[in-house]
């Protein structure tokens, strides 16, 4: 076999496994479709945590705009990472002591309201279509360059493979599988890593400390300043991405459902802690890739051109391992990484899309008594309605992989995180109140394509893809007034509030 089979064998195997454990792993419960799953204990947890978070944009979008942007692509691994300290601070313990299986779940009880989880039933629909949009640009671009393909067709592939495995397994993301796909992702990440740090004689054992000698050869050879701030956009710009990163990190449905499963409060914060740690294993890999990119590039006498760097960012970790001559096995072993992350990322997404579409739409909102087979067939007809739109969606992608998830966290950051943040810290947050902050949030989120026409001032304000800075701050300031003009909250909740989730520790 030459390199090039060698590569697309072992993205086939992969592939091929997904298959059989997905038969293996097969599920019929309504219980583990599309919710949080078994517990496994704290560094389990933080695996899964972790593997659950691990996407086409940390293994393939994150590289490709460090790769054009520099410095002003770090917001994106301070705010993902952020998040999660975020998460642990101010919502993880409450998060499992208020007790509920979905965002939306949460959003209905905590209000009282069928409006209200009905809105955040859409809300965690479109986040999940958003994030699937770049996750299968991730798949299509993977299959387009290992196979020879044009990304049309590779989207189409990637498409079938990722419905394949969700009908013939039901739910993905048992945590026991999720943490033996971390290790999967973690050692496809950084073995090649490693290698390609060896072969341009860089500090090779620790690649994510040594590429710093690779950052200052850049700067002394050819006279690129990688770590020049702001050269790529405004102080601005990078804190309202860094901050709308992390509010939006807190805010994601998928993420949250992560604590409805852990046994107690403590085992809930250290398994954030533990999988913050395993994610920022991969984040601090992934400027080391883009930076030898560009170091490859110059020493093969390339001119860098933004628009075409553009082009093939996205691929810049494969593209990277290519250049340098890494053996065809272990580029192959490095796509099957990218795949996996993205694989499982988008039927994680689609499942909790569906769990929105069969639980907390079907069931608690129009059919209260639906049997739990029949609640099974709704979450499966809506994960494949899901999947056709991101497919069509995809095929004509509007922008790089981590820009169209960052649209995803502006979505969760403006609507599904101040919602929990005064649902679980205010007690006098109504229902009026939600109701008012998500549907500011959301014209907040889109209000640059919208609006920006007509008062171009907003797209300043705010940019689809670092909306929260300013839209955040707005919603709980919407959700404050009108609930403070609008009755309270039942006693009963509020009294749940103070004795249940304030008032006790484990």
């Amino acid at each position: 076999m030459n390199d090039s089979s060698w590569s697309v064998f072992v993205v086939l195997c992969v592939l091929v496994s997904f298959i059989v454990v997905g038969l293996r792993q097969k599920s019929r419960e309504s219980t583990e479709y599309g919710f949080g799953g078994r517990y496994t204990g704290r560094i389990g947890g933080g695996a899964a945590i972790a593997s659950n978070w691990m996407s086409a944009a940390s293994l393939m979008g994150l590289a490709g705009l460090i790769y054009l942007q520099g410095y002003q692509a770090l917001a994106y691994v301070i705010g993902w990472t952020g998040g999660y300290v975020l998460l642990l601070v101010l919502l993880a313990s409450q998060i499992r002591r208020f007790g509920k299986f979905t965002a939306p779940d949460f959003v209905g009880e905590r209000y009282g309201s069928s409006a209200a989880r009905l809105i955040a039933a859409v809300i965690s629909i479109a986040i999940s279509v958003i994030y699937c949009v770049a996750q299968f640009k991730g798949i299509g671009m993977i299959f387009s360059f290992m196979f020879g393909i044009d990304y049309t067709r590779g989207v189409m592939f990637g498409g079938v493979a990722v419905v394949s495995y969700l009908v013939l397994s039901g739910m993905l993301g048992v945590p026991r599988n999720q943490q033996m796909l971390y290790f999967v992702i973690s050692v496809s990440f950084i073995v090649p890593l490693m290698w390609l740090a060896r072969k341009l004689g860089y500090f090779w054992l620790l690649p994510q400390f040594g590429y710093g000698e690779a950052i200052a050869d850049l700067s002394r050879q050819f006279s690129i300043d990688f770590t020049l701030p702001f050269a790529q956009g405004s102080l601005f710009g990078w804190c309202a991405l860094c901050f709308t990163l992390m509010v939006g990190t807190a805010g994601l449905p998928h993420v949250l459902s992560r604590f409805y499963t852990v046994p107690n409060i403590r085992d809930a914060r250290w398994s954030v802690v533990w999988g913050l740690f395993f994610i920022a294993l991969i984040y601090w890999s992934a400027p080391a890739y883009a930076v030898f990119g560009r170091l490859l590039e110059a020493q093969q006498g390339h001119q860098f051109s933004p628009a075409a760097a553009r082009s093939m960012a996205d691929i810049i970790v494969l593209k990277t391992a290519v250049s340098a001559g890494l053996p065809g096995w272990l580029v192959g072993v490095l796509a099957a990484g990218a795949l996996s992350a993205a694989f499982f990322t988008v039927a994680g997404l689609l499942m909790t899309g569906a769990a929105s579409i069969s639980y907390d739409i079907y069931y608690s909102i129009l059919n209260p008594r639906a049997s739990e087979s029949a609640r099974m067939q709704v979450a499966k007809a809506g994960t494949l309605v899901l999947a056709a739109l991101v497919l069509l969606l995809a095929l004509n992608p509007p922008g790089l992989i981590a820009e169209i998830t960052a649209v995803a966290f502006a979505l969760a950051g403006n609507t599904i995180f101040p919602l929990f943040l005064l649902g679980i810290w205010w007690e006098r947050a109504n229902r009026e109140g939600a109701i008012a902050g998500m549907l500011t949030g959301i014209v907040c989120t889109f209000a640059e394509p919208l609006l920006s026409g007509v008062l171009p001032q907003v797209g300043a304000w705010f940019p689809i893809t670092s909306s929260a800075l300013c839209g955040a701050p707005l919603v709980i300031c919407v959700m404050i007034a009108v609930s403070l003009v609008t009755p309270p909250p039942p006693e009963e909740m509020r009294r749940f509030l103070e004795q249940e989730v304030h008032g006790h520790l484990d």
